[in-house]
């Protein structure tokens, strides 16, 4: 694939980028963490000094799609430069706000993903989207692994490389396939569970651990018998092709559950096997935590994707905050965390600087270790061969 230097990128060039810009914000709406947007900064800065029309394409939100909007002013901050913001990202409002923008310009278009079109990969909505650009860059490694339209159509469409940001998070990660330090353990949790259990298989070949935790430790521990508090949902069913005996896999043996998310009603540590039918288990136990400590002591390289429980809420932590700890002040080992919330957490629990390197991706990066490319890589390949 090109590389963000090997393009033609002159002065009023338009540049289609496409960023991750899904940064978890608060009750109010107001970003909570920027690191997702400061990595893009050194890729920005570049198409700023040769005077390109910038035109940034993101999504946000999880549960659902939420503006853009709140992400104005901390952009223009780190760019110390006014930003643009569209109310939309395909039609005649962003092409005629992009034709009076002057070179040098910043714009940002609404979320892509108020376009039920981007998640089907819909090739009319992207050749949209390339109407407004002269030139596209890949700089969402987050988002990579999902074959979106902005993603895996638009790159095909407009001469296409990747960002400096995609360049470095493919060069730290394949040091991980090529040449792994081992013991290498890989810990997961989270809530993202689809995109985690697709990648699982392969990554047990690839590591010589796995530690899990959040939803994923759950839906596992029901699928095996070991906790039926509530039943797997329909999506999470087919796990044929996962061997739950593998001693790869490590499971909680003791949970923190309580009836409601909030743990107002009561919270207590327990075996899964134990969970009352409408109990949530919100942590790992201690005696969890004692385990994964040892196995993460005596491991060489650490590769964490999502948090171990309900971080969010104080009362629900210690999982996330202790395995942190430990991780960080285990100086042996080359330390790899990538996902939102589990940047997120280790800010929080101030061990985020203690990493060897932060992935801005969490199921990306899983996928990438897991089979070597992602659709968003292999898009632009396509596009340079």
């Amino acid at each position: 694939m090109l590389r963000l230097e090997d393009l033609p990128i002159t002065k009023g060039k338009r540049v289609l980028v496409r960023v991750s810009f899904d940064v978890p914000l608060d009750a109010e709406g107001n970003p909570l963490d920027l690191f997702r947007i400061e990595r893009t900064l050194p890729t920005l800065k570049y198409l700023l000094e040769r005077e390109a029309k910038v035109i940034l394409l993101s999504k946000l939100g999880h549960q659902e799609d939420l503006s853009l909007q709140p992400l104005v002013k901390p952009l223009e901050q780190l760019l110390e430069k006014p930003v643009i913001f569209v109310e939309d990202c395909t039609g005649s409002l962003p092409q005629k706000v992009i034709a009076k923008a002057k070179p040098g310009d910043v714009i940002l278009l609404e979320n892509l993903r108020f376009h039920p079109e981007e998640k089907a990969n819909d090739l009319n909505f992207a050749k949209e989207l390339s109407l407004l650009g002269d030139i596209y860059i890949n700089d969402a490694f987050a988002d990579s692994h999902r074959k979106h339209a902005s993603i895996v159509s638009l790159p095909r469409l407009l001469p296409s490389g990747a960002g400096r940001l995609m360049f470095k998070e493919v060069a730290v990660l394949s040091h991980v396939i090529l040449h792994p330090w081992r013991p290498l353990v890989a810990i997961i949790g989270g809530v993202k569970i689809k995109s985690k259990l697709g990648v699982l298989e392969r990554f047990l070949d690839k590591a010589d651990h796995i530690l899990l935790g959040g939803e994923i430790a759950n839906t596992l521990l029901r699928a095996k018998g070991i906790a039926i508090n509530k039943p797997l949902l329909e999506e999470e069913v087919d796990l044929s092709f996962l061997d739950l005996t593998n001693p790869k896999l490590h499971l909680p043996i003791d949970v923190v559950a309580s009836a409601d998310k909030e743990g107002e009603t009561y919270i207590k540590i327990t075996a899964p096997a134990k969970l009352g039918r409408k109990e949530l288990a919100l942590d790992i136990g201690p005696e969890t935590i004692k385990l994964y400590q040892k196995i993460i002591k005596s491991a060489k390289m650490i590769v964490w994707a999502g948090p171990l429980g309900y971080f969010e809420n104080r009362k629900f932590e210690r999982g996330t905050r202790e395995i942190a700890d430990t991780v960080a002040r285990t100086i042996k080992a080359f330390r790899i965390a990538g996902g939102g919330d589990t940047i997120f957490a280790l800010a929080k629990f101030g061990a985020r600087e203690e990493f060897d390197f932060i992935s801005t991706g969490g199921g990306a990066m899983l996928e990438f270790i897991a089979k070597g490319t992602l659709p968003g890589i292999l898009a632009l390949k396509e596009n340079a061969i």
